[in-house]
């Protein structure tokens, strides 16, 4: 951080601070005595200026419904937003963390009263236990938190929306961890213990393995049933709470170690599920995802890891024996060849992505609470690893937040603004301990002890993108290590700076030397990295900074907190936030689906791409161009003027151009020595990869410092997919089936509008390329293109005998009902001469009569979303993105009715007959809908249970674009 910065921090503490005092006197459920509190520093607010007073506010409708058949899902009408806040953040926060019954006086109906709802309990809660210095302090604390939260900066987790400052329970964690031991109470215990976090809308992980394999005796003398068959039990009861709950979903993680007996068993679970889904569906059964004979599979209710160590991993690098252990005495009893067990997982995995595999000697490695026992398991997304019975409250930061241009264009990562946010977070979750509620007397123990956080971020994708760097590249690893350094470090000095003001966290004086053996192991990491550019280098710089105040106050403070970082999925509140990729995630496509004020919906290109075209040097006329490319064709192969050394900076998840499953797997581990937990991330591979492909970054995982890894390899899963796809030939055959029907059907035609006498016109005179040229549009009175009359040449010439031919054509289309933004996509950046320079100072390059004609129609007949969409701007909104970073103009509201700018026309069908209706194109409905629309892809994704389209992937979870509801536990 920079001299200002870390000079600030250091002050926060209290002067007359002890360590040894605070240490043994203060614990977390006593109130700490009067003048040792933080000093809290202002980073966005203005003394005298609440941040609700500096912001726009603006009433809407939220309206929800299931496309499928149209139902209502959900409304509320008259919400209070900011002006800037999307469609699709308000209809999400709305619907999914207003609190009271729709329709009553007590329902929520404003984003303030979400906000004060959660900041000022956040603020009572740091009063009563001693966090600030004084009652100025305090204010401050709640101003900054709720300016963040309102610009979108960070959020917490949905459970603090859901439950902080309500009646209910108030729950704050999102990621739980139980335990189960080798018998009948405790297996029980686990059954409920887990129940109640389901139907709390929460997931939760452990590890099978100290219950007695299927290979051993009981004291009875019997054999034991194993874990497998335990899993069944605890499987049945989650898909029941699943169909059941108000929730809808159990996200789980069951974890076993590989030395365990019954590992194979465990491996092959799901495998050969999928095999009976695939013999029950060619059967007739109904096996799509939530058909109703799904019920009878099992084991689908969780994610299966298996727990390796580097015993094994050095095994298989050798091709040795590895010795599976009884539970109870720890002896070896059944010698396998490791490379085949590893292989054997690694088939499973491709055939039906389970099991994942998590690395426990590098989880150990890295565990700041060792004395208080083994990290054996992880929450059901893979990012939260600790003791047992434990929980961690998640908050996430908007990374793209944080990037700023100068006045001569030039891009940097604001990391002192960074830093005092990530304090500032990291406070307010800290508080959120002393006030929270858990699901189990044991959780609620071990978190009260240790005190786990989970800081992260979303927008990573996007952030690359932005700065120009490809997601697989040096440079993008080494921006995203320097981010997550600076964060984690941040983190620790503020806990250190909090042990001293109200204590270290009750297990800390057992754990002390691994703790900060842990922070040097951070610290040296941070140093031994590679920096790369003039955007990471000042990051780093300020990260180093950061760990040295660790050492230095942790040695004398202690710590507050057992753990302070995870890169978590992101999914739901990271559409709160408005990102355009979750968590540590690239981007899913370069095209989008965005909801309008007021209805309707419209694909544009990602707002990242104009900004990384500028980073890398490209004129606005170059970037229009590019963009209006994409628009088309959903990615930027043989875009027009792009230099194709700059392609892979437009590389996404999906598509054309999808990044490589190793690509992934480099950057979680860019990312990996500077988190506290682990990343939830699943790498995503093509149908045709091998299962040696598998076995690779597997095993690369565990060489880079991986903490866990998952695959998905596409179509994998034979529910969805293949059922889908058999139901659309069941449906052929049924239509060929009935010839007579269609027969007797009327067939609807187009009717053509034709202009009246008078009509208003717009002539334009333009030069392309030397050509001169006139074009007339003549409108209809109610509005909307009617015709175009072009002139060129002299008459009786080919050329101009061509344009008004086309003219025509144009002309006629208009007036049966074509779209004018169909003709712009069609014909814009098409090539042909004459081209180049025009004298239209909103499109100053053509590169040919036809673009140029589409292009100015486009600007004079078309809204501003419909053709900043297709990367059609005008001088001065170009200007304006120049100086603002966006082409929309300030308070005009989007022309949605204006959309359809071709002629209006009603036209009822024939009545004596129904009216046939062609087969309708696939509609998108999401941006992962609008990617297999584009790239003829099958996106391997559930359907969302509340609005009925496809969910797309968020780290190792599924999240809903359109009402924000997630398959997993954040």
């Amino acid at each position: 951080m920079t001299e200002t910065t870390s000079g600030s921090a250091r002050s926060s503490r209290s002067k007359d601070g002890n360590a040894e005092k605070a240490g043994k006197a203060v614990k977390t459920t006593r109130t700490a005595k009067p003048g040792k509190g933080l000093r809290i520093e202002r980073i966005h607010t203005t003394p005298g200026t609440h941040p609700y007073d500096e912001v726009v506010w603006e009433r809407r409708d939220v309206v929800m419904t299931n496309w499928r058949d149209g139902s209502v899902n959900f409304e509320q009408r008259g919400v209070e937003f900011p002006d800037f806040w999307s469609v699709n953040a308000v209809n999400i926060v709305t619907s999914k963390y207003f609190r009271g019954a729709v329709g009553s006086a007590s329902r929520e109906n404003s984003l303030k009263q979400l906000i004060d709802r959660v900041v000022k309990t956040y603020r009572a809660a740091g009063e009563e236990h001693g966090y600030f210095a004084s009652d100025a302090d305090a204010e401050i604390f709640e101003h900054e938190l709720a300016y963040a939260l309102l610009h979108q900066v960070f959020s917490f987790n949905s459970p603090v929306w859901f439950n902080v400052g309500t009646a209910q329970p108030q729950q704050v964690s999102a990621c739980f961890i139980l335990s189960v031991d080798d018998s009948m109470d405790s297996i029980l215990d686990w059954y409920k213990e887990e129940g109640m976090i389901f139907k709390g809308g929460s997931g939760a992980g452990l590890n099978l393995s100290r219950i007695r394999s299927s290979k051993e005796l009981l004291s009875s003398g019997g054999n034991a049933s194993g874990p497998v068959s335990f899993m069944r039990g605890a499987d049945a009861s989650a898909g029941t709470i699943k169909s059941g709950g108000a929730t809808r979903r159990a996200a789980k993680m069951v974890v076993l170690d590989v030395d365990h007996p019954d590992v194979e068993a465990f491996i092959e679970t799901k495998v050969k599920e999928e095999e009976k889904i695939r013999a029950l569906r060619d059967a007739g059964f109904d096996m799509d995802l939530g058909g109703e004979d799904i019920t009878s599979v099992q084991y689908q209710n969780a994610n299966n890891s298996v727990r390796v160590n580097d015993e094994f991993m050095r095994a298989v690098e050798k091709g040795e024996k590895f010795g599976l252990r009884a539970r109870l005495t720890g002896e070896v009893i059944e010698e396998v060849d490791a490379k085949s067990l590893f292989r054997k997982m690694a088939e499973a995995a491709w055939a039906c992505a389970d099991p994942g595999i998590q690395y426990d000697d590098t989880i150990n490695h890295w565990h700041t609470s060792p004395e208080s026992g083994r990290i054996t398991a992880s929450n059901p997304c893979s990012e939260y690893m600790h003791l047992d019975n434990s929980s961690c409250n998640l908050a996430s930061l908007n990374l793209m937040k944080f990037l700023r241009d100068d006045d001569q264009g030039n891009q940097s990562f604001d990391a002192e603004r960074f830093a005092k946010v990530v304090e500032l977070v990291i406070t307010a979750m800290d508080i959120s301990i002393c006030f929270a509620d858990f699901p189990t007397q044991k959780i609620g123990e071990t978190t009260r002890a240790f005190r786990q956080l989970g800081i992260g971020y979303a927008n990573l994708g996007a952030l690359l993108m932005a700065t120009g760097h490809a997601y697989d590249s040096d440079g993008g690893r080494a921006l995203a290590g320097a981010i997550t350094s600076l964060m984690t470090g941040t983190s620790y000095r503020r806990s250190a700076e909090l042990a001293a003001v109200v204590g270290p966290y009750d297990g800390y004086a057992r754990n002390a030397d691994a703790h900060k053996r842990v922070m040097k192991q951070h610290s040296d990491a941070n140093a031994a990295a590679t920096r790369m550019d003039d955007l990471d280098t000042p990051v780093w710089a300020a990260a180093t900074e950061a760990w040295q105040d660790v050492l230095r106050l942790g040695e004398k403070n202690g710590f507050r907190n057992a753990q302070a970082s995870v890169l978590a999925p992101t999914g739901t509140i990271g559409l709160m936030m408005d990102c355009d990729t979750t968590g540590v995630e690239p981007d899913l496509a370069l095209v989008k689906f965005k909801k309008l004020v007021g209805g309707g919906s419209m694909q544009i290109v990602n707002n990242t791409v104009p900004k990384a075209l500028k980073r890398l040097g490209y004129q606005p006329e170059q970037v229009e161009a590019i963009v209006a490319h994409i628009a088309e064709h959903g990615n930027v192969i043989d875009a027009p003027g792009l230099k194709p050394q700059h392609y892979e900076v437009f590389d996404c998840a999906m598509g054309e151009r999808a990044i490589s499953p190793m690509g992934h797997v480099r950057m979680m581990a860019a990312a990996q020595p500077f988190l506290s937990g682990a990343i939830s991330k699943t790498v995503n591979m093509p149908e045709s990869a091998t299962v040696e492909e598998i076995e690779e970054i597997y095993f690369e995982g565990w060489k880079m410092g991986l903490k866990a890894l998952a695959i998905y390899r596409d179509n994998c899963k034979v529910g969805q997919p293949l059922s889908a796809k058999k139901k659309e030939e069941e449906k052929k055959a049924e239509q060929a089936a009935a010839p007579a029907e269609v027969e007797r059907v009327v067939e609807y035609r187009p009717v053509r509008k034709r202009l009246p006498k008078g009509r208003p016109g717009l002539t334009t005179s333009f030069t392309v390329g030397g050509a001169e040229g006139y074009m007339t549009a003549n409108s209809y009175p109610d509005d909307g293109l009617g015709e175009v009359f072009l002139k060129m040449s002299k008459q009786g010439s080919t050329l101009a005998g061509m344009m008004d031919a086309f003219s025509i054509a144009v002309s006629v289309g208009l007036q049966y009902g074509v779209p004018l933004e169909t003709y712009v996509s069609k014909f814009t950046n098409m090539r042909f001469e004459p081209a180049g320079l025009t004298d239209d100072p909103d499109v100053r390059m053509a590169q040919s009569i036809v673009d140029y004609i589409f292009r100015r129609l486009a600007l004079d007949f078309l809204p501003f979303e419909t053709r900043s969409a297709l990367g059609i701007h005008s001088a001065e909104e170009r200007q304006r993105h120049l100086d603002t970073g966006s082409y929309e103009p300030e308070g005009e509201d989007m022309d949605v009715e204006g959309l359809a700018q071709s002629a209006p026309r009603q036209v009822d069908p024939p009545k004596q007959a129904p009216a046939a209706t062609a087969p309708a194109p696939k509609a998108a409905h999401n941006s992962t809908e609008l990617l297999e629309i584009q790239q003829g892809l099958n996106a391997d994704a559930p359907l969302c249970f509340s609005c009925g389209t496809k969910m797309r992937r968020a780290g190792s979870c599924y999240v809903c674009e359109g009402c924000g509801s997630t398959s997993g536990c954040s």
